[in-house]
């Protein structure tokens, strides 16, 4: 109960060395791959998701939009393999890593960016004045829509960071009550360990939602420039 209640968002390190690089790392070693003609069910189904996944993503977009369905695809597998392996007790999940996600929401923001600039530098300026503005407001608007178009890779990342860290700090709030209850009242433990395991199937299922609405704005983003 002493525990700080931040301490698993610390980063961890082995011998003094961070040990997130080979955290970040170890997710796709769990995706499993085939190298026979039929596959099994676990290979068969996990295709079929990504299928589905990637269908739903890609068709709003071009063919010039598409060429980045193997970096969406890869990406929200990471994010929700990430995520659900931070569930895991005594693991770190690098999604609660501001610095992390960022480092994921800028780059892919930026090249999204960059694409419509060059592709369609008309429609990419239009953004910033919608049509029939009155000339007084002129000014201010382009200030307003400059300002939001810079703030979408922070929003991106803070949205990302802040639903993992409160569901963490909230199962291990509950978990914290459930063992200090123990004992005290056996019938109150009971309901707020009841309590605990909705919160971790509702973490599960955040822990998806987050990985699919971080690659779906990323992939609206890119609809908006190509």
């Amino acid at each position: 109960m002493n525990e700080n209640l931040f301490a698993s968002f610390i980063a961890p390190t082995i011998l003094g060395l961070p040990a997130a690089v080979l955290i970040i790392l170890f997710p796709p070693l769990l995706i499993p791959t085939s190298k026979y003609l039929i596959n099994n069910r676990l290979i068969t189904t996990q295709q079929w998701l990504i299928k589905l996944t990637s269908k739903q993503m890609m068709a709003m977009h071009n063919t010039k939009g598409r060429t980045w369905s193997l970096m969406l695809v890869s990406l929200i597998i990471f994010i929700a393999t990430t995520n659900l392996l931070g569930l895991l007790p005594h693991s770190f999940t690098p999604t609660t890593q501001l610095s992390m996600n960022l480092a994921m929401a800028v780059p892919l923001w930026a090249g999204a960016v960059i694409m419509g600039f060059r592709s369609k530098i008309k429609n990419a300026l239009a953004h910033f004045l919608p049509q029939g503005t009155p000339t007084p407001l002129i000014p201010m608007l382009v200030i307003i829509e400059t300002i939001s178009l810079l703030i979408q890779p922070m929003a991106l990342a803070v949205r990302l960071t802040a639903n993992i860290t409160a569901g963490h700090l909230l199962m291990h709030l509950i978990g914290s009550a459930t063992l200090a209850m123990s004992t005290i009242n056996l019938p109150s433990t009971l309901i707020i360990f009841t309590i605990l395991i909705l919160l971790t199937i509702l973490e599960i299922a955040v822990a998806l939602i987050q990985a699919y609405v971080f690659t779906l704005l990323v992939s609206l983003y890119l609809h908006d420039n190509t």
